[in-house]
């Protein structure tokens, strides 16, 4: 009885309802199909190809009885090894996942994508949503079995290929740098175009431009000014806009290649994969080349920009910031704001390092004298060791007004003189026929040096008596390079002055054939063209320095 309650085992069939690939490309039922079609460089024979692609897989899948054509996805000149930037592939993906497709066919996985992560990623999503993918090339189909392991292959190496391509792109890059050769993006790059030879040649219309922005900038006005300035005048940016940004700016300002350099390998593409390109700081070699093309900006005005800058930089943007010294220690004075959140709110100027790091560790640095000190002295001394005042906004254009009017006052003899003494007091022959000396001798001790290693090399020297030269020359090297470098440091710091002193002779020339009356407001801009800077004394006294030099 036992046996016959036993269940008996029934095996019922289920019938098919889908029928296996045979992935000779065809199926029972009717599929719908894409092609991609890329095409990764910008060359006119690689266009041809795009086209082709185009047209070939539109015939191609016309002709299959059993596909159903949707479209062809294409990115023209577009590099593959990511694909965050590709349009067309991404709008495919998009469609494919909405239902739209079922077969996707490219040329190959080269042409799908060089990075192994992304054709990865891709293929097991869209299998997700029952779409294939067929690499013609290589007869890969998706959904074969071996599908998977022979993509992982491939695209593998069509990775290592993309990397082999972006190594040797990049070696051949340096390559060109370490010969000082080099190129730009001539149609943004403002001032320059292409010459026959491939090298800048100056665009003079451009370089009218070039040189607005730093005439506007030597005025005292900075990039945020300018680029208002510049959209009111109606010139056009390096791309061709009426609008200007005060990055683009700053960008023209401080960029060597308009004082006739070009500094090479500012920048490196850190992964070739995701092409992010990122800031040389050291990393890779770089490459300084010296008068490679003609200046649009005298580089002694080129350079005094960028000290401009530098010192504009540690202000808040504030009118006097960057403006006012320290009598005491020489450090710069900076807005504070007093009773910031009531109606007595007041913005003061006083020294930025009165309580901070110049006066830290004064404790350590007491001499034997100090330490006798008065106690209550040695701590005022700790806690404010800078005795100059804070002064307001007001009482420092006070200060200006009061100390212009001497000046153009004194215009007429101030002019006479100038032009007396300008050609022996910013002269330079001397300074620069030594420059030339020094630079002789160093150039003969190097030789020296590089004679004693190749000696060295070629037999066998007393190794003691050796290092003892070598150090002996080494030595005299470095003293000779010292040297250079003071002097080039004259001749510079002579050259600015003179620069300076001429734009600001021209403007009080200026104020004798219009006659100006005293000034009795402030003026901005006539401040940022004459002032250099100001100084504030214990006694409150402030000192104002043209850009001549005068002292008032």
């Amino acid at each position: 009885m036992r046996e016959e309650l036993k269940m008996q085992k029934e095996i019922i069939p289920i019938p098919q309802t889908k029928r296996l690939f045979d992935y000779q490309g065809g199926i029972g039922s009717r599929r719908r199909v894409a092609a991609y079609a890329r095409v990764s460089t910008d060359l006119e024979e690689q266009f041809t190809s795009y086209e082709a692609q185009i047209d070939y897989y539109t015939k191609y899948i016309g002709a299959r009885a059993d596909w159903e054509f949707v479209d062809v996805y294409t990115d023209e000149g577009i590099t593959g090894t990511s694909v965050k930037k590709r349009d067309g592939f991404r709008n495919m993906i998009a469609d494919a996942k909405a239902g739209k497709i079922d077969l996707i066919i490219t040329k190959s996985v080269s042409r799908f994508a060089r990075n192994t992560v992304d054709s990865l990623t891709t293929i097991r999503e869209l299998k997700e949503y029952d779409v294939e993918i067929y690499f013609e090339k290589e007869n890969i189909w998706t959904f074969d079995s071996k599908g998977e392991l022979l993509i992982t292959i491939m695209s593998s190496l069509a990775q290592e290929e993309s990397r082999s391509i972006s190594e040797n792109t990049a070696w051949g890059r340096r390559k060109q740098f370490s010969d000082g050769k080099f190129s730009v993006a001539y149609s943004t790059f403002l001032g320059y175009e292409k010459g026959p030879d491939g090298t800048l040649v100056v665009n003079e219309e451009e370089a009218k431009v070039v040189r607005k922005i730093y005439g506007l900038f030597l005025e005292g006005n900075n990039p945020t000014k300018i680029a208002r300035m510049l959209q009111e005048l109606g010139y056009k940016s390096p791309m061709g806009r009426k609008t200007w940004h005060p990055g683009t700016v700053r960008s023209i300002l401080t960029n060597e290649k308009y004082k006739g350099d070009a500094l090479l390998q500012k920048g490196y593409t850190e992964d070739f994969l995701t092409k992010k390109y990122v800031k040389n700081q050291g990393e890779l070699q770089q490459f300084y080349v010296k008068n490679s093309h003609e200046a649009i900006i005298d580089p002694v005005v080129f350079d005094f920009v960028q000290m401009e800058m530098k010192r504009k930089k540690k202000g808040s943007g504030r009118l006097f910031s960057g403006k006012v010294i320290c009598g005491d220690c020489g450090g710069y004075y900076g807005p504070k704001v007093w009773n910031s959140t009531d109606k007595y709110r007041k913005v003061i100027y006083q020294c930025n390092d009165k309580y901070g790091k110049r006066h830290k560790g004064l404790e350590e640095k007491e001499t034997a004298d100090q330490e006798i000190m008065d106690r209550d002295t040695a701590d005022q001394e700790k806690r404010s060791f800078c005795q100059t005042p804070h002064k307001t906004e007001e009482e420092l254009k006070e200060a200006v007004i009061k100390k212009m009017n001497i000046l153009f006052a004194r215009r007429d003899r101030i002019v006479e003189t100038f032009e007396q003494i300008h050609g022996t007091v910013f002269s330079t022959d001397s300074l620069e026929e030594r420059r030339d000396q020094l630079e002789t001798s160093k150039d003969k001790i190097q030789n020296s040096i590089d004679s004693l290693i190749r000696k060295n090399a070629a037999q066998a020297l007393d190794q003691e008596e050796y290092q003892r030269e070598y150090d002996r020359l080494f030595d005299k090297l470095e003293k000779k390079m010292a040297a250079l470098e003071i002097v080039k440091g004259e001749i510079y710091e002579k050259r600015l002055r003179k620069m300076k002193a001429e734009e600001f002779m021209e403007l009080l020339q200026n104020q004798i054939k219009e006659k100006a009356e005293p000034i009795n407001e402030f003026d901005e801009e006539l401040f940022r063209k004459t002032v250099d800077h100001l100084t504030v004394h214990r006694d409150g006294q402030i000192k104002v320095t043209f850009k001549d030099g005068t002292e008032l």
